[in-house]
This record gives C-alpha cells, sequence and structure tokens, in this order.
C-alpha cells in the first residue's frame, strides 16, 4: 500500500500538518516527494505538495489523490527541508513556505465548474437551466454569474441533481511555437528537388533549404529566411514531404540583445587578498560567511564574477542576490558578458512567463549561476557551491508577508546544507553584519581602496538654513545650481537625488533645524493632518502642532515633504535648457522603461536624471561628475530606530556614483540638520566612525544588535475590540517572559488604520528568550481558532519595517 503525505492549499492552524491519501494503482511509482497533487479536501479539490511517502497510515479510512500536477517535482529534498526551517523561523504556514519557493505561475488558481450529477439526465433539470447543459458538460460559475442563473443552480445542487466542483487550473501555458522537418531521408529529399517543376520556384526552395539543413527548423524562421509565405509550406506538407509539429520554446526576455563576452579582470593587490580566502573555503567545501566589505567603486563585482568562475569548474552552481532596483541592465550584463548562457536571471520586471521559464532552465540544470532579487534564493539548485549577496544592508532583502523571512538568514542555512560559502558584500554593511564581523561569527574581508587607487568624490554639505536666511527660498541651493550651470556648459552629467520615502510628514523648524520628537522614544512625531495632531507611533504620546519653534521661537516651523514632479517643474523654470530624465514610480512602471531610460542617459541624450531610491545604486556611467541631494532629512526623521543607519548608507551609495571613470566628481548634499551624524559622517564616507557612534545609540536604547526584536501587530474593524485583544497579549508575553526582555505595548501602529481596520502593537525586545517562538505560536493558535472574530495577529520576528 502506497501512502503520500500531502500539506493542502488551506491556510489555517487546523490544516497547518501533512494529510495522508492513498496512491491509486495508476500513478504508484510516478508521485514522488516535491510533486504538487491534486487531492479531495471536504467538498472540494485543492492542490497540495507531497512531501514524502510512507506504506501505512494511523487513520483507517484516507482518500485517494486525484491526479500529479508535475511530472517531477518542483522541490527537491533540500526544499522540502527548508520548508520546515522557514516555519519554525518565520512562525508562517507550511503550504506559504512551500509556494514562496515558486514562480508565481505556478501557484494553483482554482476555478469553479457546475456538471450534471452522476446518473442525472438533462430532461431532470428545469427548463430554464436545460439549455446551458445540452452542448456542454460542464457550465462555467462566471458564465452562471454573469446569466444570473446561481439562484438556480444552488436550488437544484441542495436536490442533489448538479454538482459544483473546483478545478484546479495552473496560470502558465508552455510557450509553443511551429517547427518544420523533413519526413523522407536525404536522398529522397534530393530526388524530390530534380523532379519539382520549375514554375514551383518557392516550394522548390524550402526544399533546396532542407537538402543544405537535414534538421528540424522554426516555421517563423523558415518563412522570414527564404522571404516565403506559410501556404508553400503547407503545401509540401499536404504532399507528405515535409511535417509540422510544434515543440516549446524558452520566453526569452534578452533575445534581442547580444552580449559582448568578457574575460576576467586583473585583480588588484587588496582584491587578490579579499579573494584568497573564499576560494579556501570553495576548494575545502567549507561553510564559511565572508563579509566583503568595499567601498563604492572598488571592484567588489569582479570578486563575485572570479570566485563563480571557480565554482562553475568545480561543475557547481551559484546564487547571486542582488537587491530589486540595482538590477539594471549593467548588472545582468556583467553576469551574461562573463558567463553567457549559463546564466539565468530572475527580477520583477519579467512577465510570469518568463520567471517560470528562467525557472524552468535552473530546474533543467542548463544553467549554473542565478541572479536576482530576494526570491531568487530559493533557485531549486542541487548543488550549490556558493551563495554571494550584493548590497547586503539592503532592506529589501526582508519580505514583508508571509513567510516574513530575511534573504540573508535562507542564503545562511542552505549554504549549511550544502556546506559552501556566502559572501555579503557592500559599501556600507548593516550594523547587525558589521558586529557578527567584529566578534569574528563572520569573517571580515576589506577592500579600502576605489580600483585605479581614483579619489572618492568631495563631498560638500549646504546647510539649507543659511538659504533661507538669505532669502533664497528654492529647492536649490546657490552653490547646487552654479553647478549644475557649469556642468551643462562643459557637456557632463548630473545625478539629483530626491530620497522620497514613507509618507509620514515630520515638522521640522527651517531656521534652526528643531524636529518635534517623543521624550520617551527618541523618534520623529509623526504630523497627522486630520486632527492637527503630532503623534508618536511607538509608545501613543501625543502633542500639539506648535505654531512657532519651541527651540529658537522662529515662524517658520511646518511639516516636510516633496516629489518628484515638483522638482522637475521648479528645473524646467530655473534651467529651461537642461534636458531632463525622471525616474520614479510612475515613469518606470511599464516593462522595459526602467531600461530605456538608463540608455537614453547613457547615450548623453540627457543632462540631468533627477530619481529616488532606484538611481541610488548600481548605475555606472562615465560621464557623472556631479550629484545633487536635494533633501538628506526626509529618511532621518521617519519613525524608524534604523532612520540614521539607512540615511546614512542612502547618502554613501549616491555619492558613490559620481567620479567613477576619469574625470572627478563632486557631491553636494542639502540639508536642515547638517550637524547630524549620519550626515556629517556620509560626507567624509567614514563608515567605521558612524559604526561606532550608532552602536552606542542601539545600546543605549536597546535596538538591535545587542538586543532582538518581535513586532505582534494585531488588526480589527472596531477599536475597542483591538485595544483589548493587544492588552490582553501584551499581559500574557509579560508573564511569560524572563524579567531582562523589554515588553512595549499597546500602543497604536505607525499607520493606524488600514482598510478600515484599526491596528495596535507590542514590540519585544530581548537578549535570550529560548521559549519566545513557543510562546508567540500559543498566541497565534489562540487568536486563529477564533477566525469568526474577524481579529489578525500577524507576529514579525526580526522586523524591518516597525509601521
Amino acid at each position: 500500500m502506497e501512502i503520500a503525505s500531502v500539506i493542502v492549499d488551506v491556510p489555517t492552524k487546523q490544516t497547518d500538518r501533512a494529510f495522508d491519501y492513498l496512491i491509486p494503482e495508476d500513478w504508484r511509482g510516478t508521485i514522488q516527494p516535491g510533486m504538487r497533487v491534486i487531492v479531495p479536501f471536504g467538498p472540494r479539490n485543492i492542490q497540495g505538495f507531497v512531501t514524502e511517502l510512507k506504506s501505512e497510515s494511523a487513520f483507517k479510512k484516507l482518500r485517494e489523490i486525484i491526479e500529479p500536477m508535475d511530472l517531477k517535482p518542483v522541490l527537491n529534498q533540500e526544499l522540502l527541508e527548508l520548508g520546515d526551517w522557514l516555519t519554525e523561523n518565520t512562525l508562517c504556514f507550511k503550504i506559504f513556505a512551500y509556494q514562496v519557493m515558486l514562480p508565481a505561475a505556478l501557484k494553483a488558481k482554482y476555478e469553479k465548474k457546475v456538471k450534471l450529477s452522476i446518473g442525472m439526465a438533462v430532461a431532470d433539470l428545469p427548463i430554464q437551466l436545460q439549455g446551458f447543459f445540452e452542448n456542454q458538460e460542464m457550465l462555467e460559475w462566471e458564465e452562471a454569474l454573469k446569466k444570473g442563473i446561481v439562484p438556480l443552480l444552488q436550488r437544484e445542487a441542495a436536490k442533489g441533481h448538479l454538482e459544483v466542483i473546483y478545478v484546479v487550473k495552473e496560470r502558465v501555458k508552455k510557450k509553443q511555437r511551429k517547427f518544420v522537418r523533413p519526413l523522407v531521408t536525404l536522398d529522397e529529399l534530393k530526388k524530390e528537388v530534380e523532379r519539382f517543376p520549375a514554375k514551383a520556384e518557392k516550394q522548390k526552395l524550402v526544399l533546396s533549404y532542407f537538402v543544405e539543413h537535414f534538421q528540424a527548423v522554426e516555421l517563423r524562421e523558415l518563412t522570414s529566411n527564404l522571404k516565403t509565405s506559410a501556404a508553400t509550406v503547407k503545401a509540401l506538407v499536404e504532399k507528405g514531404i515535409l511535417t509540422e509539429f510544434e515543440m516549446e520554446v524558452y520566453r526569452d526576455p534578452f533575445e534581442h540583445r547580444t552580449f559582448k563576452r568578457t574575460k576576467p579582470l586583473p585583480l588588484t593587490n587588496s582584491q587578490q587578498t579579499a579573494i584568497v580566502p573564499i576560494l579556501n573555503a570553495i576548494e575545502t567545501n567549507r561553510h564559511e560567511v565572508f563579509l566583503l566589505y568595499g567601498v563604492t567603486g572598488s571592484g567588489k563585482t569582479e570578486i563575485y564574477l572570479q570566485s563563480i568562475q571557480e565554482i562553475i569548474e568545480k561543475g557547481q552552481e551559484a546564487i547571486v542576490l542582488v537587491p530589486e532596483i540595482s538590477l539594471t541592465p549593467q548588472m545582468v550584463n556583467r553576469f551574461k558578458g562573463r558567463f553567457g548562457e549559463l546564466v539565468a536571471v530572475m527580477h520583477s520586471g519579467l512577465s510570469a512567463g518568463e520567471k517560470y521559464d528562467e525557472w524552468r532552465k535552473i530546474q533543467r540544470k542548463e544553467v549554473k549561476v542565478v541572479v536576482g532579487a530576494r526570491s531568487a534564493i530559493f533557485a531549486p539548485f542541487e548543488n550549490l557551491g556558493i551563495i554571494i549577496i550584493d548590497e547586503e544592508h539592503e532592506t529589501s532583502y526582508k519580505q514583508e508577508e508571509m513567510p516574513r523571512y530575511h534573504a540573508r538568514d535562507v542564503a545562511i542555512a542552505r549554504a549549511k546544507t550544502y556546506s559552501c560559502p556566502v559572501v555579503l558584500g557592500s559599501a556600507t554593511p548593516s550594523l547587525e553584519s558589521f558586529a557578527r564581523a567584529q566578534k569574528k561569527v563572520y569573517h571580515l574581508l576589506s577592500l579600502p581602496s576605489r580600483m585605479n587607487n581614483q579619489t572618492l568624490p568631495s563631498v560638500e554639505i549646504i546647510d539649507m538654513r543659511e538659504e533661507l536666511r538669505e532669502g533664497n527660498r528654492s529647492m536649490f541651493s546657490r552653490k547646487l545650481l552654479e553647478m549644475l550651470k557649469d556642468r551643462l556648459e562643459k557637456k557632463q552629467q548630473s545625478v539629483l537625488f530626491l530620497n522620497k520615502r514613507g509618507h509620514s510628514s515630520f515638522v521640522m523648524c527651517r531656521d534652526c533645524g528643531y524636529v518635534m520628537n517623543c521624550p520617551n522614544c527618541d523618534i520623529s512625531l509623526t504630523y497627522h493632518r486630520v486632527n492637527e495632531q503630532m503623534k508618536c507611533h511607538y509608545c501613543g504620546y501625543e502633542s500639539y502642532v506648535p505654531k512657532q519653534c519651541p527651540e529658537c521661537t522662529s515662524e517658520y516651523i511646518r511639516y516636510f515633504g516633496t516629489g518628484t514632479q515638483k522638482v522637475e517643474d521648479e528645473l524646467g523654470k530655473i534651467l529651461p535648457e537642461a534636458r531632463v530624465i525622471r525616474m520614479d514610480v510612475d515613469t518606470t512602471g511599464r516593462k522595459g522603461s526602467h531600461e530605456r531610460l538608463l540608455n537614453d542617459f547613457q547615450e548623453g541624450k540627457a543632462d540631468i536624471l533627477l530619481g529616488t531610491q532606484m538611481i541610488a545604486k548600481g548605475l555606472d556611467f562615465p560621464n557623472i561628475t556631479l550629484v545633487g541631494v536635494l533633501s538628506a532629512d526626509t529618511m532621518l526623521h521617519l519613525p524608524d530606530f534604523r532612520a540614521s543607519e539607512k540615511t546614512f548608507q542612502l547618502l554613501t551609495q549616491v555619492s558613490g556614483r559620481a567620479g567613477r571613470h576619469q574625470l572627478p566628481g563632486e557631491v553636494i548634499i542639502q540639508t536642515y540638520t547638517p550637524e547630524h551624524y549620519s550626515v556629517e559622517l556620509a560626507g567624509t564616507q567614514d563608515y567605521d566612525l558612524f559604526y561606532q557612534h550608532e552602536m552606542m545609540i542601539r545600546k543605549t536604547h536597546h535596538y538591535p544588535p545587542f538586543y532582538y526584536l518581535s513586532l505582534i501587530t494585531v488588526s480589527h474593524e472596531q477599536l475597542m475590540t483591538v485595544v483589548s485583544a493587544t492588552e490582553k497579549i501584551v499581559n500574557y508575553v509579560r508573564s511569560q517572559v524572563s524579567k531582562d526582555a523589554v515588553v512595549l505595548g499597546p500602543a497604536a501602529s505607525p499607520v493606524a488604520r488600514i482598510n478600515n481596520r484599526y491596528r495596535y502593537q507590542c514590540l519585544i525586545k530581548y537578549k535570550r528568550e529560548p521559549n519566545l517562538s513557543k510562546i508567540l505560536k500559543t498566541i497565534l493558535d489562540q487568536y486563529q481558532k477564533d477566525t469568526k472574530s474577524g481579529l489578525l495577529v500577524s507576529i514579525d520576528l526580526n522586523p524591518y519595517i516597525l509601521m
């Protein structure tokens, strides 16, 4: 007796375990762990993942699997085990853990259809319904809704005349193209060519082609190369000389691009020193985590490429993660240029079909390297030799919905299984990683200077309060304007960066730079326009909006926020002759637009590139000699303990875009808080000093890396329900954890209402709480049993966004 354990696609606590199903005779020997199957569950059919096969079950009566959805497993043994790890470490359901590993195209869609019950005839139905079932076995639910006959159908279903079935449908279609090949032997083909009359010249031409190339060829290619029509080919098919057949082809997002092959570059002394320990770990199959800390433009990519070269020569595979925003064509070029067809690329700009095809190349072992954003960490390789995470400090490596994993943690977990190295690269490592490197948990490798020993760009910090005092009310300081004009005259390019992240506006005095902070939390208060109030989103403190600055009594106190369009308009007024390319969410929404805009900029079709975060990373253009940051403060005062760190990282990254080649670069940073350490130190690009300063503050306020965090968010349509549930949770947590843990709350979430649901939260700061995940699981289980009340509880074990 063959039995399969299946995790079903029903994400609730009661179903978060494997269910046993009998494998029918026909499918025995073909169903394997890691395959998706369709199984009966209650009244409907749904998809599930087979996790193991066994010969006996504790249950007497088992239902049978309906059919497999795959010919071979979509998850290998290691990924199935990784599913257990994810469930444990992110407190998510098993089904979510497995689904996150697959491309979107493989997530099943369920279609409802209605059909006659067994033994029923069309004549047994009421007249109004008979027409729908005369010519078809099943009626689509969508059609029934359109025709308004659902109540009638339900009445008949209640009598047992009809039944509703769920059909599991895959979203993906494999791409098929028509191919043609000879049906006869080569000798017969030659005879046919001689036999053909001269007036059938097109047909003769096609046959001669096959005499020279005796193999299958795509119909489109054949007709365009020989300038004939499909009808000509069809005539030869009808005569039985050729045959047409469909063959699957990959959708290639890069089919119209050729990649110039590149050779490994000679390494500098510091690159050589940095790569040796990595190559040692590769050679001895040793799991080790390296933190490659190198200033912008120091040649980290070349180290990645040469390490991968070693892996490929060993017959192993590599995963390279890059932040979504820096998956620029430039990045893809570097990898495709070095390894050509051996590279698969996964990012959000691809269609679902293209992603699916790239994923299949990996599964079929046709590629050795995958370059992609966060989810590429689950690439179905089976012989991993290295995992590289570039810009490891980027917060986009953390997924914000279930399962809430951090790609770095998944990478380390997978690398342990394959005992292979992980390389984390960054010019501004996250505090957590750098602290681990200081403690020798990670192995620190440094690249202290730029390639060709170029100097880092000179940075000038402009105090916008001074500009205001001297009557300049524009968003451009006089110095920046002067330099933009200078670059236009010299025909050099400039980048203007507007850090517009976070919707929350803060209140600031434009005279002295004072920002209203919470007295209890050392975090800026958020301005709420609705009731003209200032609120702290951590502890609930509230205050009024001041009419004048509490520090210097100036009247110039107001909330902040500007958008890219506003900047573009102003540029048009003061520099009408400048050609500007704007890059933000609005202008890069369409597929390929990101690439097109960057290509235009590279070809010199514009003088100024104006943009948000997406232009901060990975760009490497020789002609950029000026970078202007319009306001360094927008991130600094967000209600987030990582605000200073993110500001420092971003300013350092943006500055790194200037003067990467022969021409020297200059950077102008405009700010209302020039004395803030993260702005000052970004100006000198002094990461070490910043690290020491920030670590002191984190220690005082009990934040990572000195403490771990867990965030519990509760939401419901009724405010009182949320408050009382959060209070209960907070009290329960306090009673269970040790006295060293700090439990904050209940407090309203920074975004206190979403979709008319009120949100409250509880933040736990702790060092060692071995029972914490058990405590949190108990909370989740408790509130999941009671789904009717509409109360939602979500837990993030390592929150990156505390909103």
